[in-house]
């Protein structure tokens, strides 16, 4: 038997652990201040302690600093394992933050009691991003318990404020602490793919969140006349945003979906009676732009719809950029952290990885947008920010023997 396929019949042997750690993860809500939270701070002393079983070379905090959050602060944690050999490190950076659970009646169990089901494993952050922090733990975890060396350096990252834009995550980190990466470092954050394991996304569209404010005149719901129905307008002003996609059209077959995304999303209360008519309604647009428009372009032309509008119905309609991110560079297909990966996913499953952009935003853009090549990968269940979240634990099982297999690499050994 050779060293990997040691690695791998252990790695199965690890299916109770899984869960364990699964369930205590779970049970650890991690909400940032803007989802109702106070951080991230009992899931990221849990994993501490968890690494710290692994007697890593180095072990180390780096906190952000958080006035909403508990103790002021936003955990992340780095460790790291050396390598026999000075080589460029292999970084896989995973989230500690979740999204809330949203309307409790479409869950079927308490969301943070995580429930084992065959080889599914169900609760808020199992798959979005459990999955990526447990099956890089026991990539680890494997090699040093076979007593093997890693050829170059290994570390895990653990980072805050993903789900709410990474100020106090990985963006701090690299304003912090951006000698921790080279730029020759293999980077992977396992917060996206397909079920099949075969995409490897290395671009992503820009990002925009735009909140309008409609401002009409409140009065009551017998005399509409004499008010200005806000509710009426941000309907109107909803369907005239459909106007976007026409016209920002192109598609990119590098991307899925191909195309630009507009879709209203959030939508704040207004009035709380029913015989009222409201004078102020506010709703929130997310936009995914492929990289060839500006978002300048976009919010131009969100400007224009709704300036017509106002015009026409005679009210007030305010528009505000409250999230934006601008498309980063793209990872070069033909970059060394794409190629062993492939490698990789291939030695394990058996499959072909394609490189592909997404819709959805990640953290690799700020390693992009710092000069430093990222993959993002996972074997996921399409279950993320859904009731029910579900991952596989098969698919964890996979994830952590690709991750090992590129920390073991035959081909980085001397």
């Amino acid at each position: 038997m050779d060293i990997l396929e040691g690695v791998y019949k252990k790695i199965d042997s690890f299916r109770s652990e899984i869960i364990k750690m699964q369930r205590e993860l779970t049970a650890r809500p991690a909400l940032g201040p803007e989802n109702g939270g106070s951080g991230e701070h009992e899931k990221a002393n849990y994993m501490k302690e968890q690494l710290l079983l692994l007697k890593p070379d180095t072990l180390f905090d780096i906190h952000a600093p958080d006035k909403r959050a508990a103790n002021g602060y936003r955990p992340n944690l780095v460790a790291a394992w050396n390598g026999s050999q000075k080589k460029s490190a292999i970084w896989i950076l995973s989230h500690l933050d979740i999204v809330p659970p949203g309307d409790l009646s479409l869950w079927k169990y308490d969301p943070y009691k995580m429930r084992v089901k065959g080889d599914t494993i169900v609760g808020r952050g199992v798959e979005d991003n459990q999955h990526g922090i447990v099956s890089s733990y026991f990539a680890v975890k494997v090699i040093l318990d076979l007593k093997q060396t890693f050829p170059q350096k290994v570390g895990l990252v653990l980072v805050a404020d993903e789900e709410t834009g990474s100020k106090y995550g990985l963006q701090y980190i690299l304003k912090e602490r951006r000698d921790l990466f080279k730029e020759d470092d293999l980077i992977i954050v396992p917060d996206g793919g397909n079920e099949e394991g075969t995409m490897i996304e290395i671009a992503e569209k820009s990002m925009l969140w735009l909140k309008f404010t409609i401002t009409g005149a409140q009065c009551h719901a017998s005399t509409p006349e004499k008010g200005k129905n806000s509710l009426f307008a941000m309907a109107k002003l909803i369907l005239e945003m459909g106007k976007l996609k026409e016209e920002f059209d192109m598609k990119d077959p590098v991307f899925s979906p191909e195309s630009s995304t507009f879709e209203p999303t959030k939508v704040e209360a207004n009035v709380p009676n029913v015989n009222t008519i409201p004078g102020r309604d506010v709703f929130y647009l997310d936009c995914r732009i492929l990289p060839e428009y500006k978002v300048d372009q976009v919010i131009e032309e969100a400007t224009n719809i709704s300036k017509r509008l106002a015009t026409d119905l005679d009210l007030t309609i305010d528009i505000e950029a409250v999230h934006r991110q601008d498309a980063a560079p793209a990872t070069s297909a033909d970059s060394p952290v794409v190629n062993i990966l492939a490698r990789a996913i291939k030695r394990v499953t058996g499959l072909s990885a394609k490189p592909m952009g997404i819709g959805g935003g990640t953290v690799a853009a700020f390693f992009r947008d710092a000069g430093f090549s990222a993959a993002v990968w996972s074997t996921t269940s399409p279950t993320a920010h859904q009731p029910n979240e579900y991952c596989s634990i098969k698919n964890i099982i996979t994830d952590a023997k690709i991750m090992a297999t590129i920390f073991l690499n035959e081909e980085n050994r001397e």
